[in-house]
């Protein structure tokens, strides 16, 4: 068992060194009571690499935690501790990640210079309008659910680059009910004027009206859905998207946002290979 780190830095109070064996590998923590991450997203929310490279740079030496050599990968740390890479301390960058359940007659950017009300009006907070957010990736005016807001470029980046092919699910009601040779026709693809679009998913959803649709989707293109069923003859009445990559707006109100726990946050960094 290491000894106890008795240093006082900066005048914080003393911390204490908890060994934790598991797969005969040694992760620290410290027991300060502050927010833990893995060492390899630190560096990542530094800008330096993404967390594969980080581990890489791990595992060469070149990194250091409160003046010790870390070639451990699963370590965690928090903001007091001293992390240098290559020889010069990095400070993360405080990213906010929120997700928002957008209303309908809201539009989706961070400023309007026609004065309508956009998805930046809903989140309160002077500090969180300061710190440079934006929405990831566009919904239409009318188009309600699930939108994130962040300031990591980096991932929304990743999250808006049909490479990663991000998931999405919409509802969608109708204005006249869909048959089984319309729902086929989307489901094997239409052509737009920029191009042929598909789904990955469509199915018809329980009620007798036949006009309520379940749709998944990866690409993003401006009014996707919208367009697809004009070619088939039917106009949107209600679209509400009610997944984006893994996110829902499970307990969020119309119109009101929470911010995305650090499993979120995870998984979504999983989700484009950061």
């Amino acid at each position: 068992m290491p000894k106890p780190d008795k240093r006082n830095r900066r005048g914080s109070r003393k911390r204490h060194v908890h060994q934790v064996l598991r797969d005969d590998s040694r992760r620290y923590v410290w027991t300060t009571g502050e927010e833990r991450i893995r060492l390899n997203r630190f560096i990542a929310r530094a800008g330096i690499c993404s967390r594969r490279e980080a581990d890489e740079l791990i595992s060469r030496g070149v990194v250091t935690v409160n003046g010790d050599i870390m070639r451990t990968l699963g370590v965690t740390v928090g903001a007091s501790d001293e992390v240098f890479v290559r020889g010069k301390r990095i400070i993360p960058s405080k990213f906010e990640y929120i997700l928002l359940n957008k209303p309908t007659d809201t539009i989706t950017t961070v400023s309007d210079e026609r004065g309508r009300r956009t998805v930046m009006d809903l989140v309160s907070g002077d500090r969180l309008k300061e710190i440079g957010l934006f929405p990831v990736g566009r919904l239409d005016r009318n188009t309600t659910g699930v939108l994130l807001i962040t300031n990591d470029g980096m991932l929304a980046h990743r999250l808006t680059h049909p490479k990663f092919e991000v998931n999405k699910m919409y509802q969608i009601r109708s204005r006249s009910a869909l048959s089984e040779e319309q729902i086929e026709t989307l489901q094997k693809g239409v052509e737009l004027e920029d191009g042929p679009a598909s789904v990955d998913r469509i199915e018809l959803l329980p009620g007798k009206d036949g006009r309520d649709v379940g749709i998944s989707i990866h690409e993003g293109r401006n009014r996707q859905i919208r367009r697809m069923f004009e070619t088939i003859g039917h106009e949107v009445d209600k679209l509400e998207r009610v997944r984006y990559a893994g996110l829902t707006t499970n307990g969020v109100r119309r119109g009101k946002w929470r911010r995305l726990t650090e499993r979120e946050i995870s998984r979504l960094y999983r989700s484009v290979k950061l």
